[in-house]
């Protein structure tokens, strides 16, 4: 049912941007990934539920709690085998982490602790889900999966913030966090699916592990991408005898990522198989 709806929603939105009455959303920071389009759909969806939390002046760190609770709720449904349950809680706590920035920033409450109280249970509800996926996947050797996708998730949040306390500003690569709430929600979705008939739910485990699989190879790809360009940027302001043997370091670094990178999609692969 509700993705009929967000279908349904989207074809209405196709509608309106094909007959030139696209809604007026104003400047928006759009996301690699998604594109502008499918960003700018996302925001025209969840704008009558902004405008209602903005009239009801409901502080944005309420709806962060939210957006913890609904994660926290996903890990405690899929580690039951609850998937689908457990998806859809996931993505509405993804949706609660878009709005209480937006929100944030509509009422004039942008502050420090705002942003560390955001920032930390953020990092507590992806540890939590996918602390729900690890006992769910405890038996078999989708498990490794669960800590490969856990383990990327958190050191790209780390390194941007690692970055960020030293002056840079490291947004590279495209496994961001909603990336990843896309992705683990629809491999989730699909294991639900898979699981729903007795015929097929022999590759419902599959069906998730592949999932996250792809989730932490693309995170880990992400974090050093950013762990490089963040090294890069300092060096700019080291000596420059220094600089070029550190240089060599990094270039190194980075052919090493590519095999990494290349034997872990094999790897993926043939567990697949």
């Amino acid at each position: 049912m509700l993705v009929g709806f967000f279908l349904t929603m989207f074809g209405v939105y196709c509608v309106m941007c094909w007959t030139g009455h696209a809604p007026k959303l104003g400047k928006l920071k759009t996301n690699d990934f998604f594109g502008p389009f499918f960003t700018r759909y996302i925001v025209w969806l969840i704008q009558p539920l902004e405008r209602m939390l903005i009239a009801s002046q409901v502080s944005p760190n309420v709806i962060t709690g939210l957006s913890l609770a609904a994660c926290m709720g996903a890990g405690i449904a899929i580690a039951f085998g609850h998937l689908a349950t457990g998806a859809w809680l996931y993505i509405a706590g993804g949706v609660l982490d878009l709005i209480d920035g937006r929100l944030a920033r509509a009422l004039g409450r942008q502050t420090q602790a705002g942003a560390l109280f955001d920032s930390v249970a953020d990092r507590w509800a992806e540890l939590a889900f996918f602390t729900g996926f690890a006992w769910h996947l405890r038996e078999g050797g989708w498990l490794l999966a669960v800590m490969g996708a856990a383990g990327g998730s958190l050191m790209v949040s780390y390194t941007r913030a690692r970055g960020e306390g030293l002056g840079l500003d490291l947004k590279v690569g495209s496994m961001q966090r909603a990336e990843r709430i896309v992705l683990v929600s629809l491999g989730t979705l699909i294991a639900a699916w898979f699981a729903a008939s007795p015929a097929t739910a022999k590759y419902s485990a599959a069906a998730a592990g592949i999932a996250l699989a792809i989730c932490g190879v693309l995170s880990a790809w992400t974090a050093m991408g950013r762990w490089i360009e963040g090294y890069r940027q300092l060096l700019a302001k080291e000596p420059g005898a220094e600089r070029r043997a550190e240089e060599a370091e990094v270039r190194a670094a980075e052919k090493a990522m590519r095999i990494t990178g290349e034997a872990a999609m094999r790897i993926t692969g043939e567990n697949h198989a």
